[in-house]
């Protein structure tokens, strides 16, 4: 997987806006800027196993603070939390994903900055 400031690269194919990532399922996601990044918006790990041991939540171009609802929610999943700027997110989910770990990315285009 690669970004770019409007989408991601993966397996050749562009995709446009926000990408919701499970193991190896790729969706495209409906948030534009992490203040539209809800529980709603996370809902699908409400029912998603098994369940991933970590969310990696790309910001975009910079690291920004998760909101503490947003927060408890994503642990109330029992998922861990590393929100990160969308190039490390991407770059940490491909390694942890090739070492065969359960994990998940919600990533925000690279070119978003709030």
């Amino acid at each position: 997987m690669w970004f770019t400031d409007t989408g991601f690269r993966v397996n050749g194919v562009h995709y446009e806006g926000s990408l919701l990532c499970v193991g190896n399922l790729l969706m495209s996601w409906q948030p534009k800027n992490l203040s539209e990044v809800t529980p709603e918006s996370l809902s699908i790990f409400q029912t998603v196993r098994p369940v991933p041991e970590i969310l990696l939540l790309g910001c975009g171009k910079y690291i920004q603070r998760v909101n503490p609802e947003l927060r408890g929610f994503i642990h109330s999943t029992g998922m861990k939390l590393e929100a990160i700027d969308s190039r490390n997110a991407a770059s940490t989910y491909n390694i942890l994903n090739e070492e065969g770990r359960i994990v998940a990315a919600a990533l925000l285009p690279y070119g978003i900055e709030s």
